[in-house]
């Protein structure tokens, strides 16, 4: 899949500069092409140096939160949530920890280090399935939530406006914030009405309407402030809870006498690990998106669309942040260059970027994580996985794209 994506865009691009140069007489269209490819390498290792310092950094304070048992509290505390959601599941069974971990992995924007994690998730859940070839219903939601990418705090979209040049990274925190709770909202929705699951159950009901009333409430608060008030709000939620979010970790840590530093540094290891195993896919994609672009092919498909947008009498202010959303499921490295291409050339702070952003940080790679996860384990009939996720992240997108309209428009 990720094969053809990849030739795909330098075939299109090639069409494209053939046509420029035969037909517009741009004789100077391969020399653009081949100066975005050296640009887009070196701006690869740019994004890679603020990518290992993020992921690092992260990898340790989650490592200190594993060994002051905040994951295990989170499992005992989702238990009761799970055992109805995921019946099949035995009460103490190592997928919930492990589940557990994945979401919070998820929650905090490390998609990178979420996937091994997941990865062991599913292979303890394809123990408990008795037909190992059909995804299970435990295998279904567990994926589909994945899909849905509730992200809380999304740490690696503020790394890459920071390393873009913004000057407030966490800007687009509360519209992601928002967009992502679309996009799991409709997830859990679609799963639960293919499997019949009992959302009713009292004890769904005692996790879920305490959620929904509290982001009802919030949304409330927020539809009587101004765009102004709401980009400030977001920027203030998102330094705050990132940096609470450090000392919470780090002071129950320390009440529960883990020798902190050392479980930082533990963690941070396996960050490095995983951050410098990532600089060939993303020198990959970003030269894939920054040929495309330079050939013309993006700026025409993008024209196409804003035509067609234009004619239904929408604003089309949206439209070049769709490249982001497109290739967002079938590749989580393209769809990171196609918003680091959109950051350059629309600006950091444009509607564009910021709608880019927050889809990047409210969808996930449907069908990446659908190849990987359940190629894992050897499922080979995914059952109706994969039209609950791509619902889940259509929702993501619209979502996102309102959201944006709703703060910055």
């Amino acid at each position: 899949m990720l094969n053809g994506l990849w030739l795909g865009f330098f075939i299109v691009a090639s069409v494209a500069a053939l046509a420029q140069w035969l037909i517009g007489g741009n004789a100077g269209i391969f020399a653009a092409m081949v100066e975005s490819i050296f640009a887009m390498a070196k701006l690869s290792v740019e994004v890679m140096v603020l990518l290992f310092g993020t992921l690092t950094l992260w990898l340790g304070f989650l490592r200190i939160a594993e060994k002051a048992g905040i994951v295990d509290w989170l499992a005992k505390a989702l238990g009761p949530l799970f055992l109805r959601l995921m019946p099949e599941v035995p009460a103490g069974h190592p997928a919930i920890g492990l589940i557990t971990l994945n979401f919070a992995a998820n929650g905090l924007g490390l998609d990178n280090a979420a996937t091994p994690i997941g990865l062991k998730a599913m292979k303890a859940l394809q123990e408990l399935n008795p037909s190992p070839t059909i995804a299970s219903n435990a295998q279904i939601l567990f994926l589909v939530l994945n899909a849905s990418s509730l992200t809380l705090l999304p740490v690696t979209i503020f790394m890459y406006r920071a390393q873009q040049g913004a000057p407030d990274p966490t800007l687009v925190f509360l519209p992601i914030l928002l967009a992502t709770c679309c996009s799991s909202l409709v997830g859990l929705l679609s799963v639960a009405f293919m499997q019949r699951l009992r959302l009713w159950d009292p004890v769904v009901l005692a996790y879920m309407i305490p959620g929904a009333l509290a982001l009802g409430g919030f949304m409330a608060l927020l539809a009587t402030l101004s765009a102004t008030a709401l980009a400030g709000l977001s920027s203030i939620l998102g330094n705050l809870t990132l940096f609470g979010l450090i000392m919470l970790f780090l002071v129950i840590g320390a009440l529960r006498k883990v020798k902190v530093y050392e479980a930082f540094v533990e963690g941070a290891k396996e960050g490095f690990d995983v951050a410098k195993s990532l600089l060939p896919y993303l020198v990959a994609m970003l030269c894939a998106v920054g040929v495309l672009r330079a050939s013309g092919a993006l700026d025409f498909g993008l024209d196409g669309v804003r035509h067609l947008v234009e004619w239904a009498g929408w604003d089309t202010r949206f439209v070049d942040a769709l490249p982001t959303a497109m290739v967002k499921p079938f590749s989580g490295s393209a769809a990171r260059a196609m918003l680091i291409e959109t950051m350059q050339t629309s600006g950091v702070d444009s509607f564009p970027a910021l709608v880019a952003a927050t889809v990047q940080g409210s969808t996930e790679t449907t069908f990446y994580v659908l190849a990987v996860y359940f190629g894992a384990v050897g499922i080979q009939r995914a059952r109706h996985a994969i039209g609950c996720a791509l619902l889940a992240e259509f929702a993501g997108v619209v979502g996102a794209i309102g959201v944006c309209y709703w703060f910055f428009g």
